[in-house]
C-alpha cells in the first residue's frame, strides 16, 4: 500500500450555519496526480483553502508527512512544501516570464523582502530559472512580459512558479480553465510531465483531462465526499452520475462537465 502525503480527517467549514465542506475525510498517496471532481457548489475550492489556510477549519484535522498541520498559517504550508496554483492567472503582469520564476526562486536566497535591491543580484537565480522554462516549454517566452502572453502559455508560466517553489505536493486549481482543445492537451501533457518525483492534486471539470492522468479521483457533493477511486470505477457510480446528471440511468461521459 502506498504511503499518503497528505491526509484530512472530518474537515469542516462552516459559514453562518451553511455547511460549505462537510466532514471529509481524504488521503493523497506520494507520488500520485489525485484529482478533486464534483457539480458547481461542492465546495472543491472551499476544500483547498482550508488546506492551504486561506480559511481555517470549523473542525476536524489535516496532516501533512504524518505531521498535524491543522493549526499552521498559510507561510507554514508553504514552507512545507505545499504551494498551490489558482482557477485565475496569478502571474505578476508587468514582469517579464524570467522575472516571475525568478521571483518564486527568491524564498531560497534570504532575500525575499529585499526589494530596494538592484535586480541584478537575482542574475544568480538565471540558471534555474531557464532550466524550470525549459522544463515547460517556454524558455523562447523569457523576455517577454506576462500580459503578453496568450492565455494558455499564462497557464504553463503559473506551473513554472509553482515549480520554482519546488512543491512537495502541488495544488492546481482548474488549470484547464477556459483553455481550447489544444491548450487542453498541452497542459494536461505537461502536468503528467511535471508530476514525476512530486504529487499532484488537483480539482479538474474536464473529464476528458481527468480519465488521462487521474491515478484517483475524489467526488465532492454538497460538501461531502460521495465516492472515491478509478475513473472507471467513479464514472459508472450511480451517485455520481446522478449528482452530475441527475440521472442514475447513464454513465458519466468524458464530455459531460
Amino acid at each position: 500500500m502506498k504511503n499518503h502525503i497528505l491526509e484530512t480527517k472530518g474537515l469542516t467549514k462552516t459559514f453562518q450555519g451553511f455547511c460549505a465542506v462537510q466532514g471529509v475525510d481524504l488521503r493523497v498517496a506520494r507520488g500520485d496526480i489525485h484529482v478533486l471532481i464534483g457539480p458547481n457548489g461542492a465546495g472543491k475550492t472551499t476544500f483547498f483553502n482550508l488546506l492551504t489556510k486561506f480559511l481555517a477549519p470549523t473542525k476536524g484535522e489535516i496532516f501533512f508527512e504524518d505531521e498535524n498541520i491543522t493549526s499552521e498559517g498559510p507561510a507554514q504550508i508553504a514552507n512545507r512544501g505545499i504551494v498551490r496554483s489558482f482557477q485565475i492567472s496569478a502571474v505578476f503582469p508587468n514582469l517579464t516570464v524570467l522575472e516571475n520564476v525568478r521571483i518564486s526562486l527568491l524564498r531560497y536566497t534570504g532575500k525575499v523582502c529585499h526589494f530596494w535591491e538592484s535586480d541584478k543580484t537575482l542574475d544568480s537565480l538565471n540558471g534555474e530559472a531557464y532550466s524550470i522554462l525549459e522544463k515547460v516549454g517556454i524558455e523562447g517566452h523569457s523576455k517577454i512580459r506576462a500580459v503578453d502572453l496568450p492565455y494558455g502559455l499564462k497557464r504553463v508560466l503559473e506551473i513554472a512558479t509553482t515549480l520554482a517553489m519546488r512543491p512537495k505536493l502541488m495544488l492546481l486549481d482548474e488549470p484547464t480553465q477556459g483553455m481550447g482543445h489544444e491548450d487542453v492537451d498541452k497542459i494536461t501533457a505537461l502536468i503528467k510531465e511535471v508530476s514525476e518525483g512530486r504529487t499532484i492534486l488537483m480539482v479538474e471539470h474536464n473529464m476528458n483531462v481527468v480519465a488521462r492522468i487521474a491515478n484517483r479521483i475524489s467526488v465532492l457533493s454538497q460538501g461531502m465526499m460521495l465516492a472515491e477511486g478509478s475513473y472507471a470505477e467513479i464514472s459508472t457510480n450511480p451517485s455520481v452520475v446522478e449528482a452530475y446528471m441527475g440521472s442514475s440511468s447513464n454513465t458519466l461521459r468524458k464530455d459531460s462537465v
